[in-house]
């Protein structure tokens, strides 16, 4: 079998992250890096035996890769992105999409007229409790879903250089899964604080309305830590019962609303896959890949990064005019 040939732009923590869990695989191949700082990007190269390049177009014009993997700074996708999407090649960036609302809806659009693979690595969702979750859901055993809520609490060591750091690039996962669990939300209203002294909205919450009629609750902050035990927490009720997810990778549960006894899955002793919250894009490399392969859409497309931008800034304005905004 003819092994994938995959590009990854950027050469930073995720970069190394996308190339780990591509060089895992049988049916792929890193064939190249491109990055900005050329000595950087030479060492990230070597580790996985890779060429390197500081440009990206004279690096897709020489490996003319299958897929090229896109690991940007957030405030930084649109240059590299758009070079990539006018080539002409299939592509998979991480989280957000952009910051900017304009760039983000250009790269959608130049990619839809060129019919491009176009995924976004929303890799949360990907994790065995929230993969239990969307199987309770799917099969009926949770019922028509009543409520939903969202907290993740972590840490940000000195200011921030964009007001809206955390709800954009921190928690376009968390709208994404709530999106994802609980179909479309309808409508947001959102209040936010800069107490945290970082020159940034650092924490905020969220009300929400789900275009079925359920009602949820976010909230999020850069405040806290994410030693703390549950900084991550995703409750969903249900008509017939709950659910609740713990720390992403540590803990599910159901429980049915008749009974006393509760469900509980845990990573075993051995299980260190189990709970790796990285090792959830290997387990979307493999769905996403499949789709690739067969010349199907992306599991989870590259829109679906457009959709959280356009709900962040709906709660923006909500924020800013005091009123609940449909999204």
């Amino acid at each position: 079998m003819d092994k994938l040939r995959i590009a990854i732009v950027g050469a930073g923590g995720w970069g190394y992250q996308h190339a780990r869990a591509f060089s895992a695989r049988r049916d792929a191949q890193i064939v190249a890096f491109a990055g900005r700082n050329y000595e950087r990007t030479k060492r990230r190269a070597d580790e996985f035996c890779a060429n390197c390049c500081t440009d990206i177009e004279e690096m897709l014009e020489k490996e003319k890769p299958d897929l090229v993997s896109l690991c940007l700074p957030a405030q930084h996708t649109f240059e590299a992105t758009m070079k990539v999407i006018q080539a002409g090649y299939p592509l998979f960036v991480e989280k957000p999409l952009a910051y900017d609302l304009g760039e983000a809806r250009t790269m959608i659009a130049e990619a839809q007229k060129r019919d491009l693979f176009f995924a976004i690595d929303f890799e949360q969702k990907y994790s065995i409790p929230c993969l239990k979750a969307r199987r309770a859901i799917e099969s009926g055993d949770l019922g028509d879903i009543i409520y939903a809520h969202w907290r993740f609490g972590h840490g940000w060591g000195g200011k921030m250089n964009h007001p809206q750091t955390n709800l954009i690039e921190a928690q376009c996962h968390g709208i994404n899964m709530l999106e994802s669990l609980c179909g479309p939300i309808s409508s947001v209203m959102a209040e936010m604080t800069d107490k945290g002294g970082k020159d940034s909205y650092s924490s905020f919450v969220l009300s929400l309305r789900f275009k079925s009629g359920a009602v949820g609750s976010f909230l999020a902050t850069m405040d806290a830590n994410t030693n703390n035990r549950l900084c991550q927490l995703i409750e969903i009720g249900g008509s017939r019962g709950r659910i609740l997810i713990e720390d992403n990778v540590q803990r599910y549960s159901f429980q049915r609303n008749d009974s006393d006894t509760e469900e509980i899955w845990r990573a075993g002793f051995f299980d260190d896959d189990g709970r790796s919250f990285n090792k959830s894009l290997d387990r979307y490399l493999e769905d996403m890949l499949s789709a690739f392969k067969k010349g199907e859409k992306p599991p989870v497309p590259a829109t679906e990064g457009l959709r959280a931008l356009e709900i962040a800034y709906a709660a923006v304005e909500s924020f800013e005019t005091g009123k609940r905004i449909e999204t």
